[in-house]
């Protein structure tokens, strides 16, 4: 085997299609564009995502709805029974970040009620739900805001 006589394997390769080049070919004439209109122009194929043809498009006639807030993306959630993996008994939110309870990006974080805690732990700063609070009450712990 020479370097010269390598080629690739039957069928690997496919030929281009050469348009325009007469009747006999089957894509003379207008080259599988069909008669005027956008598609057939150069350039001109494609139109933007959502363009009706001139008709106010649907994104444009529906009213705008929703609104995203920023506290709920910056909030990270942290379950009740993992705050017994924070050391002392005065949790905020340096120590829930020291525990690696919380990622690097978040900004405020909030305690869930999941499983139960038996320690007696105070927080600061920190919101919660009300069974989290029920349950931090319950157990002879205290919420500072």
């Amino acid at each position: 085997m020479q370097l010269n006589t390598l080629t690739h394997a039957p069928g690997a390769r496919k030929e281009r299609v050469r348009v325009g080049r007469g009747i006999g070919s089957g894509l003379g004439k207008t080259c599988g564009r069909g008669h005027k209109g956008s598609y057939a122009r150069t350039g001109k194929g494609k139109i933007k995502p959502g363009f009706e043809g001139g008709q106010m498009p649907l994104q444009r006639r529906l009213p705008k709805v929703g609104f995203r807030s920023k506290l709920k993306i910056d909030t990270a959630e942290v379950l009740l029974y993992k705050l017994a993996l924070v050391e002392g008994d005065t949790i905020d939110f340096a120590a829930l970040r020291a525990a690696k309870l919380v990622p690097s990006t978040a900004k405020y974080a909030k305690i869930v009620l999941k499983g139960g805690i038996d320690k007696k732990i105070v927080l600061k700063g920190i919101a919660t739900t009300a069974g989290a609070r029920a349950a931090i009450e319950a157990a002879g712990g205290k919420i500072e805001e």
